[in-house]
């Protein structure tokens, strides 16, 4: 259960309770105004909205500064790390062509009614590491084909496969969202991973197959014949590597593009091409899979490990100091690095340049994500700073408000406006923070849980996934809400029982 402890926050302004509602209600319309209606860049609107808190709550334009400084700075210090490692390790996953592997691997060894729950298995297992727009451009198409090939709706495999890669970019680090979450309110990142791979479980179950045997009866996606796979098999990859024409190409260390025929027939000598240390171009083969799927799972399960050590190794044992040390984010994510080098990078044929430039590659795509994160840790900290977060604690404990539901709450409404889970979870954390120090170990990591699911509530026509998913499947806007939106809801609100039912637990 979480429990109370103390712990106020000392405020920047001297402005009364109604003054400081103001300030936080302009401050957050105008972040949702910016984005939604004027459709500012978030991280443009984030800065302003943190103007806009700061000066209607009395603050000085100073003391603004500093406040919106230091968020950034602890907030990229904290999270921006992590992102950038797991985004290193999402790119190797994707261009050696490991995550087509497990996929296609994992498809071929099961039929018929078992290919839905084959689907949202494999995209929770490659959405640990990938970011959801990059897992959905590499799963898609590999629904579509399975699709094509046997008798089953697509829908019925799609929505699983959606599923898993929605919840874990929801609710497991190293995504920015849960980071985020765990970074502003203090949270045990291992203890929260752990929880939030439980709640994971029966969220993905009741919101993937379970609701895609449902929805498929009711909603008959045709895809696009432009997006089916077409690539043909590359010679000793143990499989094909199928991508549909519309995904991101392979883009190699001299700038050109990976050719289909540069895949299938190495050697040909194409001006540029990356040459090994025999002057032959390199070929590129699919890393093994078993390899690639505890390349995946390695990072995961070193934090995990730390957790268990702190639960039962006692304080100061050798083992507890090597758990503690192997599991701490930054070193498991780079141990997750530098072991995916080998066994995704080399054996993927890859010389040290191409690992190299796909490793630097991975980082261009998530400037945007980090620029949002480190604007969102700076409207976070004036909003605290201010002291809207002391009048939401002592809000919610005169109303028996539960901080669970209250994070959850403030997470759906900023969600719903501005169709960023980013955004909701930046913002509805900063708000509930203070509450967090009321809390014991657990229900910190719950908390964070809490307003990870609210960010997940009712996607539609103001979120790019919604656009990413309509046009992927073929869908109508109609179908697309009465499908997609209906599954973000359903995640969110099925994710949030399960925080409730630990928190009970706990």
């Amino acid at each position: 259960m979480v429990t109370l402890l103390a712990a106020p926050v000392a405020p920047l302004s001297d402005a009364g309770d109604a003054q400081l509602v103001a300030a936080a209600l302009l401050g957050i319309a105008a972040v949702v105004l910016l984005i939604a209606w004027g459709r500012v860049h978030p991280f443009l609107a984030l800065i302003l909205g943190a103007a806009v808190l700061g000066i209607v709550a009395g603050v000085a334009p100073d003391k603004i500064v500093t406040s919106f400084s230091g968020g950034v700075g602890s907030t990229v210090g904290g999270v921006g790390l992590l992102i950038a490692l797991g985004a290193m390790i999402g790119g190797l996953l994707a261009e050696s062509g490991g995550a087509d592997n497990i996929v296609t691997r994992t498809v071929r060894r099961v039929s018929g009614n078992a290919l839905p729950w084959a689907m949202a298995g494999v995209a929770s297992l490659i959405g640990l590491p990938l970011f959801f727009e990059v897992g959905v451009v590499l799963l898609v198409p590999i629904v579509l084909l399975v699709a094509r090939r046997t008798d089953v709706p697509l829908m019925r495999l799609g929505i699983p496969a959606l599923a898993g890669l929605s919840v874990l970019h929801g609710l497991v680090p190293p995504h920015p969202g849960p980071l985020v979450a765990i970074s502003s309110l203090n949270a045990d990142l291992g203890l929260t991973l752990g929880l939030g791979l439980l709640i994971a479980i029966p969220t993905v179950i009741l919101s993937g197959p379970v609701f895609g045997l449902m929805i498929s009866r009711y909603v008959t996606a045709t895809a696009p014949a432009s997006l089916l796979p077409t690539r043909a098999p590359v010679p000793g990859g143990g499989g094909p590597a199928e991508r549909g024409a519309a995904t991101r190409p392979p883009v190699d260390v001299d700038g050109d593009l990976l050719t289909e025929d540069d895949l299938v027939n190495p050697g040909t000598g194409r001006p540029g091409a990356p040459v090994d240390d025999t002057g032959t171009e390199t070929a590129r083969r699919a890393p093994a899979f078993w390899p690639a799927v505890i390349t995946v799972l390695l990072p995961v399960v070193l934090m995990l490990l730390r957790a268990v050590g702190e639960l039962t190794l006692p304080e100061g044992s050798g083992g507890r100091r090597a758990l503690d040390i192997v599991g701490t984010p930054i070193i498991a994510l780079l141990t997750g690095v530098i072991v995916a080098m080998f066994t995704l990078g080399y054996q993927a044929g890859f010389n040290r340049a191409q690992v190299s430039s796909v490793l630097g590659g991975s980082l261009p795509p998530i400037a945007g994500i980090l620029l949002i994160v480190a604007a969102g840790g700076g409207f976070k900290q004036v909003l605290v700073d201010a002291g809207v977060g002391n009048l939401v604690a002592h809000a919610a404990e005169n109303a028996s408000l539960s901080p669970l539901l209250l994070g959850w709450l403030v997470a759906v409404g900023i969600r719903v406006a501005t169709g960023s889970a980013t955004v909701a979870t930046i913002t509805a954390a900063g708000i509930v923070a203070p509450l967090a120090v009321t809390l014991d170990r657990p229900g910190v990591a719950l908390l964070a849980l809490a307003v990870g699911c609210g960010s997940l509530f009712f996607s539609h026509v103001n979120d790019a996934g919604f656009w990413l998913v309509k046009e992927y499947f073929g869908l109508t806007v109609g179908q697309t809400i009465a499908s997609w939106s209906v599954m973000e809801t359903i995640i969110s609100v099925v994710g949030f029982a399960g925080v409730l039912v630990l928190d009970l637990l706990l």
